[in-house]
């Protein structure tokens, strides 16, 4: 077995003091909100603050750029279909490395770094932030996997006032 890290040290400290403190009231399982949110992964990003929301409100599937690929679309699918959520929010943001480079420039990267040909590897890179938006909002709208009931709303989130824009 590996050493501990200093990180997962601190996470045994906090959590530590989060379950001497914890309510021990089951959450459920299935989103009480009926609510999935699809982000970015940017650690700038506190989604349960901006939107309001509790544990237990929503499923929040992250990824670089918050992009509907294919392991986001199947996570939607489990929550729609064995959590019954009935509504699917995407959320992208100002200043995302996602819309600041390119495949080409991650596959130089890895290939400088670590001698690695990725140029297989799918990136999810982007030039336009709304229209990013609207891409994995329609992709989720037309998905066959979903009833045609289902509420799609797409976000941008700006880091620096934190401010949440409603994309049309």
């Amino acid at each position: 077995m590996e050493p501990m890290t200093d990180t997962a040290s601190e996470f045994l400290r906090a959590n530590a003091q989060y379950a001497a403190h914890f309510d021990g009231v089951a959450r459920p399982v299935v989103p009480r909100r009926r609510l999935a949110i699809l982000a970015c992964m940017d650690s700038r990003i506190d989604l349960f603050a901006i939107a309001g929301l509790s544990p237990g409100d929503a499923h929040v599937i992250r990824n670089a750029g918050g992009r509907a690929n294919h392991d986001a679309l199947a996570s939607l699918v489990i929550s729609h279909t064995l959590m019954g959520t009935r509504e699917f929010v995407v959320v992208h943001h100002t200043d995302c490395g996602m819309h600041k480079f390119t495949s080409d420039d991650l596959h130089q990267r890895i290939k400088e770094r670590l001698g690695q040909d990725v140029s297989g590897m799918r990136f999810d890179f982007f030039t336009d932030l709304d229209e990013s938006v609207r891409a994995d909002v329609a992709a989720i709208r037309t998905c066959p996997f979903f009833t045609p009931d289902i509420n799609v709303t797409g976000f941008v989130y700006d880091v620096f006032t934190g401010v949440l824009r409603l994309v049309s």
